[in-house]
């Protein structure tokens, strides 16, 4: 009885996925990152550390949904994400 109810509780299902997992699967593909200002950075996720520092290539600004710059490779400090989604390549 006591044995089966604790690894019931903490068996994790395969629709679930942390947010680690999901950042190690995402790294390498294209990203949007959102900013607390409402400007979006896409591009190809490179790395990222704990505190959401992001490192990205290939990437382009958009504000209000138009493209403003083009940058090489960027940096991104942490404070300043709101999110970050994967791009539907549809888009492109």
């Amino acid at each position: 009885g006591q044995k089966s109810a604790m690894s019931s509780a903490t068996e994790i299902g395969p629709a679930k996925r942390s947010p680690t997992e999901f950042l190690k699967l995402v790294t390498g593909r294209p990203v949007v990152v959102k900013l607390n200002t409402g400007v979006d950075y896409r591009g190809v996720l490179a790395c990222l550390d704990g505190y959401m520092n992001i490192a990205m290539e290939q990437t382009e600004e958009y504000v209000n949904g138009q493209l403003k710059n083009k940058y090489g490779d960027a940096f991104i400090r942490g404070n300043n994400v709101l999110y970050i989604s994967t791009v539907s390549m549809k888009k492109r």
